[in-house]
């Protein structure tokens, strides 16, 4: 008889609040963006981030681990691709390019990892994952549209969507060598670490610029940062990762397409802004990619052999 596995509840519970929470991060972002440039805020929000995880994991594991030199290598590389790389693609990326068309971009990530996965890691590349991944993302990119995805190819592609996929690729990245290179360590050990050394790297670009002092930011503003750096990042980062090593870089990496999802239905909730049918329909085609990647699976049975 046939077996049915599944993406267990509590891992499809975090992975969602984990979309959730960074669709929340848009709003705050709106926030915090007018007071202050982008190096300056993306410093502030991962040192916010490197207090609260050092914090938690002195609570939770009484310190961080040892590390072998691969395991250095590691979480260097997290630190460059989760943090840094990212966050700089993502910033310069927004400078030129429309939201909308830069979430499509970003969107891409669950593709990049579903086929960084079957190369690096030998995860199969399935129908289902093409279809889910293909579903979700033409989900975003008629939410994003309005009901025209071909809209948000006009104009071409310059450096700023340059930036954008390498954000992407980046985060694709995060996720893989969080899953395959980092053994033997918690999520949140491994989080803490990529967050200590990619904070690093921000505070080293951030003085090259020359900007020491802080922002003279609204309380407002501050409380936006501490959302970003708490639960946008010391939170949902180690949720996300915990998730990676439950079900595997691909079928994790899809739930960030539900992102723009929560960023609109967050929009539409506290900023009062206007939900149309294209909205609707593209939630639905991201949440139909997310369910069958996700969904139960038969596996076949134990063949028998007779006693002899």
């Amino acid at each position: 008889m046939n077996k049915l596995t599944r993406t267990p509840v509590p891992v499809i519970a975090r992975l969602s609040l984990v979309a959730l929470i960074w669709g929340g991060t848009f709003i705050a972002g709106r926030v915090a963006a007018p007071q202050m440039s982008a190096p300056m805020s993306a410093l502030l929000r991962y040192i916010i981030a490197t207090v609260a995880l050092v914090i938690i994991v002195f609570m939770r594991e009484g310190g961080l681990p040892r590390l072998s030199r691969t395991q250095w290598v590691g979480v260097v590389l997290l630190g460059m691709t989760g943090v840094a790389g990212y966050n700089l693609g993502f910033m310069y990326g927004l400078e030129t390019v429309p939201a909308s068309r830069g979430s499509l971009l970003i969107a891409l990530n669950p593709a990049a990892t579903m086929i960084g996965a079957a190369i690096f890691l030998r995860e199969p590349l399935t129908l289902a994952k093409i279809v889910g991944c293909v579903l979700a993302l033409l989900g975003v990119a008629i939410e994003l549209s309005g009901g025209n995805p071909l809209v948000l190819f006009e104009g071409g592609a310059g450096w700023g969507e340059a930036a954008l996929f390498a954000a992407a690729v980046s985060w694709a990245g995060y996720t893989l060598i969080g899953k395959g290179l980092i053994g033997g360590m918690s999520a949140l050990a491994m989080t803490t670490y990529a967050a200590l050394t990619g904070t690093a790297l921000l505070a080293l670009i951030v003085a090259v610029r020359g900007e020491i002092a802080l922002p003279q930011a609204t309380i407002g503003a501050w409380v936006a940062l501490g959302y970003m750096g708490i639960f946008g990042t010391a939170i949902a980062f180690v949720w996300f990762m915990e998730g990676v090593q439950a079900v595997g870089p691909a079928r994790a990496s899809i739930f960030v397409n539900l992102v723009p999802v929560a960023a609109i239905t967050l929009g539409v909730l506290l900023l009062g802004e206007h939900v149309n049918a294209s909205m609707i329909v593209g939630a639905a085609l991201v949440i139909a990619g997310v369910w069958i990647i996700n969904r139960p699976v038969a596996t076949p049975p134990i063949a028998r052999t007779r006693p002899t």
